[in-house]
């Protein structure tokens, strides 16, 4: 399957599905190594519209970091930690302190 079919596929199951956070989350991954924008525009929708879906929290503040964006990558890293030990996953709780650490140290941040 194609980058494009995949992309396409993907919208139609959003569009049917409007309610699952997945479908844009799958769709923000795809669109972050060619089209920034959209990727912007559909993690900032699922940090809004989806506020406990904890797997956008990883991604997202990457992606901000990449664009240049710290102070809302930092947020966005802070907020997602906040919600795994809220949610008690263990598992999303390491990556997410992990990657915040790297992501203080690389921006000389406290």
């Amino acid at each position: 399957m194609t980058k494009v079919s995949r992309i396409e596929m993907l919208k139609s199951f959003a569009e049917v599905e409007p309610e699952n956070p997945f479908n844009f989350y799958a769709l923000a991954l795809e669109f972050i190594e060619f089209d920034q924008d959209s990727a912007s525009f559909l993690f900032k929708k699922l940090l809004k519209e989806f506020p406990d879906y904890l797997p956008t929290y990883f991604h997202a503040a990457a992606f901000f970091a990449e664009l240049g964006d710290i102070q809302f990558s930092k947020k966005i890293y802070e907020k997602g930690i906040q919600l795994a030990d809220s949610q008690k996953d263990e598992k999303a709780l390491k990556e997410l302190k992990n990657s915040f650490q790297n992501f203080l140290f690389e921006n000389d941040l406290d």
